[in-house]
């Protein structure tokens, strides 16, 4: 693999923080948060573009018999 300094820095500066709170994820992600809040950086919040379960499962059972009709 190769070395990348900007990459590595970006692992020495997340490491770092995380210690900073004894790697306890809630308490890092409410951090974040906090910084989020008072930032004066826009923050853009976009909605999800997940596919719903009943189209995702319908998708997957059109594509599966598609392959099949193909595969004979």
């Amino acid at each position: 693999m190769i070395d990348d300094p900007v990459v590595e820095e970006i692992r020495a500066h997340r490491q770092a923080h995380a210690a900073r709170f004894n790697y306890d994820l809630a308490a890092i992600f409410a951090d974040l948060v906090e910084r989020e809040k008072s930032s004066s950086r826009p923050v853009i919040n976009r909605p999800s573009r997940r596919i719903p379960e009943k189209l995702n499962t319908d998708i997957s059972q059109q594509q599966c018999q598609a392959k099949m009709s193909t595969a004979i």
